[in-house]
């Protein structure tokens, strides 16, 4: 029976495929905060530049998710909405795509634009503990233990020990931790929102969908705003093309997973994210590494490995 049952489950249900997705994803994802930081460096976007910002994402976004369309169509997958009326899937759809592309990553550019790379990736860290509580208000499948309310107060201080120091390590600043804060509740969000995404179009397409869309929405107002990119350079559309790949791959793996298992238990993997984020930021940028970054990856890391050890 048990062997049965195992044959059933997908690739994406399985547990070793689901943690070696959920890890690529999350490890693909820490990169993205030195090469954003290098890109504007390249192009010459400086932080006063809000339409340029916005239209470096948008092509980002833009253009993967015309990537993960063309492939859906190539592979003969459903465009096709499933239930509910028109209407109301493209209203869901236009929602989705500004809570995980537009907002998520306008806010993402933005507080990145103005603070360390290795800061900013422990600060998001904040998204992976978010999803938690809020699958556990929303979904009967994510259920609140002592563990994960343990887990989430341990992450949690973790994010209030990167205040800790002088005001040369960094404290807190809305256009730097403020942005990234709002980019970490709009990521939360969307991923409860995924599952409601799969009930109404093939995952896959509807990942599409919400990067071509939030690019969209991204490029049409820096355009409006005057945002052009200063300087184009080889080194500079590399980059661009290997947060074209991250994105791509990360969101067409992480949405699938989200949309065929428990929430907190796909959202937990993000925990690498802050880890490989801020390490790769300061040996890719020449970033000074606080003894408060090791603190507060020490306690967020921790929190999510108490959430982790309490599952099945």
């Amino acid at each position: 029976m048990e062997k049965k049952e195992t044959n059933t489950l997908s690739i994406f249900q399985r547990p070793v495929w689901v943690s070696l997705f959920a890890l690529t994803a999350a490890i693909s994802w820490g990169w993205a905060y030195p090469l954003i930081k290098m890109g504007m460096e390249e192009y010459q976007i400086t932080a006063d530049m809000t339409g340029s910002k916005m239209l470096f994402a948008g092509i980002r976004f833009f253009i993967s998710g015309i990537i993960i369309l063309a492939i859906a169509r190539s592979s003969h997958r459903k465009f096709g909405f499933k239930k509910k009326t028109v209407q109301e899937n493209v209203w869901f759809l236009l929602l989705y795509a500004l809570l995980n592309t537009t907002l998520h990553y306008a806010f993402f550019y933005f507080g990145l634009s103005h603070n360390a790379g290795a800061r900013s990736a422990i600060l998001n860290s904040m998204s992976v503990f978010t999803v938690v509580i809020l699958a556990c208000i929303f979904f009967k499948s994510d259920r609140m233990t002592w563990r994960k309310a343990l887990g989430c107060i341990i992450g949690f201080l973790g994010i209030l020990a990167l205040n800790l120091g002088g005001k040369e390590s960094g404290s807190f600043t809305f256009l730097g931790d403020g942005m990234i804060i709002l980019n970490a509740l709009c990521g939360a969000s969307a991923s409860l929102l995924t599952r409601g995404l799969n009930k109404r179009v093939d995952v896959f397409v509807g990942t599409g969908y919400s990067l071509s869309i939030g690019g969209a929405l991204l490029v049409i107002p820096a355009l409006l705003m005057g945002g052009y990119l200063p300087v184009i350079s080889l080194w500079g559309i590399t980059i661009l093309l290997l947060l074209i790949a991250i994105s791509t791959i990360s969101f067409a793996l992480y949405n699938k997973l989200l949309s065929c298992n428990p929430v907190g238990k796909v959202a937990i993997y993000n925990s690498l994210i802050p880890v490989v984020g801020a390490i790769t930021s300061c040996l890719c940028l020449g970033e000074t590494f606080y003894w408060k970054y090791l603190i507060a990856g020490a306690l967020a890391t921790a929190g999510i490995y108490i959430i982790n050890k309490g599952k099945k």
